[in-house]
């Protein structure tokens, strides 16, 4: 498969994902896009990609950067989480790196097990 094809199937998986967890139907996402339905499917299954534009305009929609859209690159990751621990004290952050320890080493325990 040619890195195009690759990288629209790739995008067109994130969009639906991004769709999806935004609890957003087709006919009402491509509505705030400005693009019908049928094209949004189009993009979602990686046979078309959006424009500039439009891309532009889901990036407003979803909070994400284009970065993360086409190439599923989350380069702001680290000063989103920043600014959102800016809210708990150091105490509450520690608290929750350890509940994440937990789950980690959980996950890992139940998949060694498989």
């Amino acid at each position: 498969m040619n890195n195009d094809v690759e990288l629209k199937l790739k995008m067109g998986k994130r969009i639906e994902e991004i769709r999806k967890n935004m609890r957003k139907t087709k006919e009402e996402f491509s509505k705030e896009l400005g693009i019908t339905p049928q094209y949004l499917g189009i993009v979602e299954s990686g046979k078309s990609a959006l424009s500039y534009s439009k891309l532009e305009k889901l990036c407003e929609l979803s909070g994400l950067s284009a970065d993360y859209i086409v190439f599923g690159r989350e380069i702001e990751l680290e000063e989103k989480v920043k600014k959102l621990l800016d809210e708990y004290t150091y105490g509450e952050i520690q608290e929750a790196c350890e509940a994440i320890k937990q789950i980690a080493i959980f996950m890992k325990e139940s998949k060694n097990k498989k």
